[in-house]
């Protein structure tokens, strides 16, 4: 039985956690090289080297299902949230707070992914998933206490970088009905959109040009650590939904606590310190959910990328195909049990 269908988290978890490197080491570093510039032109030059990624990693119309006129919509949702709010409260927020408090706060992106992902898809939301939000949860309300006692001003960056991780979370949870199509048009398309409407915006509101080095260096950060890595978290919700995404995705900001130490920053106290152990609990007992039962599939009819030694793609080419391939096909009524997550072929009632 081939490995992805014995471990149906395995390949997402490792996609997702990729994702979250390339993201995690960002942070710190937009920290750094954007010292000095307004939050609007930080966000356009980010976006602008993910559009770089997102034309680059662009795939054959029969290896990646097409973007769609009716995907516009979701699309402009998805820029604005996600390459308008997000990076301008992240980059605002960056330079009213500490490199490594800014990380660890960004793991609430996991928490406004989860419940998002619940009330808006029906992914499952059990006692154990519940208790890893209440955790996550906590750890951001010490993150902000700690602040607040060390610094009057810090906790008003923090605030703006929850801000960001609201709006990242909605983003998330939207680019979920986005994950089957070919991620690099996704990608490209959702930064496009970003990076004009944030030079746009940074035009109007009279921000400072801005260096050679300043602009190579966080479009060549954008490349990776929005670009990249937004490419294999779109494919990661592909393989186990936007929740589970969410909670891999949130080790991101212990890897940017790391590097921001690593960098020189000491803000962490014993506040900080608790705070990031309690969101490092939260994430490792939302990993620690298995989901196996007995489930029913109806007929369904889509495209997206598949592979026939899944188990749940039987239908027949001559000749058969070698790997993953893209095309509209359809899947009978099936009754089965094998552990699975919520992807595009497991949104059952529970």
């Amino acid at each position: 039985m081939p490995l992805h269908l014995n471990f149906p988290a395995l390949r997402g978890g490792l996609l997702a956690l990729l994702a979250a490197a390339l993201f995690g080491v960002s942070t710190p570093l937009v920290q750094k090289l954007g010292q000095g510039l307004g939050p609007f032109t930080t966000a356009a030059l980010l976006y602008a080297g993910a559009g770089l990624v997102g034309a680059l990693l662009r795939q054959k119309a029969e290896k990646e299902a097409r973007v769609l006129r009716s995907d516009v919509p979701r699309l402009l949702a998805v820029a604005l949230f996600g390459a308008v709010i997000g990076p301008v409260a992240l980059a605002w927020g960056l330079q009213r707070t500490s490199g490594t408090g800014a990380s660890l706060m960004l793991t609430l992106e996991a928490l406004f992914t989860a419940v998002l992902a619940w009330r808006l898809y029906g992914e499952t939301m059990d006692r154990r998933v519940w208790a890893a939000m209440l955790l996550l949860l906590a750890g951001g309300v010490l993150l902000i206490l700690d602040q607040g006692l060390a610094s009057s001003g810090q906790w008003v960056g923090l605030l703006a970088v929850l801000a960001a991780t609201a709006a990242w979370g909605t983003d998330n949870t939207l680019s979920r009905a986005l994950a089957e199509r070919d991620p690099g048009q996704v990608v490209l398309a959702k930064a496009a959109l970003g990076a004009a409407a944030t030079t746009v915006l940074a035009f109007v509101a009279g921000e400072a040009m801005p260096s050679l080095g300043a602009a190579a260096g966080l479009m060549g950060i954008g490349a990776t650590g929005y670009g990249l890595s937004l490419r294999f978290y779109l494919l990661a919700q592909r393989e186990f939904g936007a929740a589970r995404t969410g909670s891999v995705f949130a080790f991101a900001p212990f890897i940017g606590a790391a590097l921001a130490f690593g960098l020189g920053d000491r803000s962490a106290g014993w506040g900080m310190a608790a705070g990031g152990l309690l969101m490092l609990l939260g994430v490792a007992l939302h990993l620690a959910e298995s989901h196996d039962h007995e489930h029913e599939h109806e007929e369904l009819q889509h495209e997206h990328a598949h592979r026939h030694d899944d188990g749940h793609h039987d239908h027949h080419h001559d000749p058969m195909p070698a790997g993953a391939h893209s095309h509209r096909h359809r899947h009978d009524p099936k009754r089965h049990s094998h552990a699975h997550v919520p992807d595009a072929h497991h949104g059952h009632d529970h």
